[in-house]
């Protein structure tokens, strides 16, 4: 088994790179130096500001569900430990998951909260995540199909696609609003008992909180929801200083196509993000360079923000099997 993982990971980064290659093959690097050239200091620190309110924004989400399990931990702690979530799902081929156990590890061993009651947390925290990602991702689509800004490559069939990604964390999160435990029924049916007892724990701490702390949920739906609109502002502002004159449609249309890269099975969306943004901005009627050179920035940020999570793990998960 270890050894196919290995395998899988190696095709995984290959593929990445080979489409990456591609992709630069297509697009003349003079321009995209041109094109990052136009930034200047104050434009960089406004997106590192940005960037900034983002992280406090998800992070700050986290915290209120593990407060409303009872749970008052630092938040910059809780910060750092999403970070290195972030770190393991960003260099894993996939997409864009397998960071959560770190979450619960992390929790368990660095702050004495039960396992069950961590992935309660994690999977609530997970569930309201997706559900807003969807969200959004579904009404780009329609938004795009509707004003027709990627011509004939987007059409009526990737809308209801996307509109039905939203299903499952809905009804997720409904079904254990209401009390019932999904997972773990279906571990039962599949004759995984041993799991199933353990995931059953977790899910009827998920339902109390719905149940008799509902704020905490609404409370961070809330939150993602305001968070989802300082991610457009930092997008809008990474395009504009870069020099392109977008409307509010377009934006949304190039950060969809951001959006779905990030779901393909490739670690970090290498070379899926790079392609979609020249794409996008090619049949929108942009220079494709300026696409190239959105995906570099995204692709700068979101490389220090994984090391610096890959490193905040080692550190911690150092101090925990260290000490006495």
């Amino acid at each position: 088994m270890k050894n196919h993982r290995w395998v899988w990971g190696v095709v995984g980064w290959g593929v990445a790179l080979l489409v990456l290659w591609l992709v630069v093959r297509t697009v003349p690097l003079r321009e995209v130096g041109r094109t990052l050239a136009l930034l200047r200091g104050w434009q960089l620190a406004a997106l590192v500001l940005l960037n900034g309110l983002v992280l406090l924004g998800l992070n700050g989400r986290w915290h209120i569900l593990l407060r409303g399990l009872g749970y008052q931990l630092p938040f910059w702690l809780l910060l750092g430990h999403r970070l290195a979530a972030f770190g393991v799902s960003y260099f894993t081929p996939g997409p864009h998951f397998g960071g959560e156990p770190v979450q619960v590890l992390l929790l368990e061993r660095q702050h004495g909260v039960p396992r069950s009651a961590a992935i309660a947390a994690v999977s609530l925290d997970k569930t309201v995540e997706l559900l807003l990602n969807f969200g959004f991702l579904a009404l780009g689509v329609l938004l795009v199909v509707q004003n027709g800004l990627l011509g004939e490559a987007v059409g009526g069939q990737t809308a209801v696609w996307a509109t039905l990604l939203l299903l499952p964390p809905t009804v997720y999160l409904w079904l254990i609003w209401r009390g019932r435990q999904p997972v773990s029924w279906l571990l039962r049916r599949v004759k995984l008992g041993g799991w199933a007892t353990a995931v059953a724990t977790s899910e009827a701490q998920m339902s109390a909180l719905c149940q008799q702390n509902p704020g905490a949920l609404l409370s961070a739906i809330a939150i993602s929801t305001l968070t989802w609109g300082v991610m457009i502002a930092e997008f809008y502002a990474m395009a504009s200083f870069l020099g392109l004159s977008l409307s509010l449609a377009q934006l949304i249309a190039l950060l969809t196509a951001a959006r779905v890269a990030y779901l393909l099975p490739l670690p970090g969306g290498l070379g899926t993000l790079e392609a979609s943004q020249v794409w996008a901005l090619g049949l929108m009627g942009f220079n494709p360079a300026a696409g190239l050179g959105l995906s570099l920035l995204i692709r700068l940020r979101d490389v220090l923000l994984g090391l610096l999570g890959l490193w905040w793990m080692g550190q911690r998960l150092k101090m925990v099997w260290i000490r006495p």
